[in-house]
């Protein structure tokens, strides 16, 4: 018989505040919000298009590893897209690509 589990749970925001709380995370999350912040666009604009990976990767003119690699590697850190690759990207979910400095 298996022993039941009562550990306190607790929620993703939970986790979230706790962690934020430590200064060293706290500065490396705010150091990787550009990214995360326009990997949620990238996400966005592909569901609001209901397009896979796949689709999106066949009207880039490419294979759809490229497109996963795009978009994974801004969650690691690893890759940053070119310019002329977010243009494509952007064509391919009917979306045009703006740029701002705030």
């Amino acid at each position: 018989m298996k022993a039941k589990d009562n550990s306190p749970k607790r929620t993703h925001e939970e986790l979230v505040k706790k962690m934020l709380s430590n200064p060293k995370v706290k500065a490396e999350y705010d150091h990787l919000e550009p990214e995360f912040a326009l990997l949620e666009e990238l996400l966005s604009a592909r569901h609001a298009a209901g397009l896979t990976q796949a689709e999106v990767a066949a009207r880039m003119g490419t294979k759809a590893p490229a497109v996963t690699r795009l978009e994974s590697g801004l969650v690691s850190g690893t890759r940053y897209p070119s310019l002329p690759t977010l243009k494509k990207y952007a064509d391919a979910v009917g979306r045009k690509l703006q740029i701002r400095l705030i």
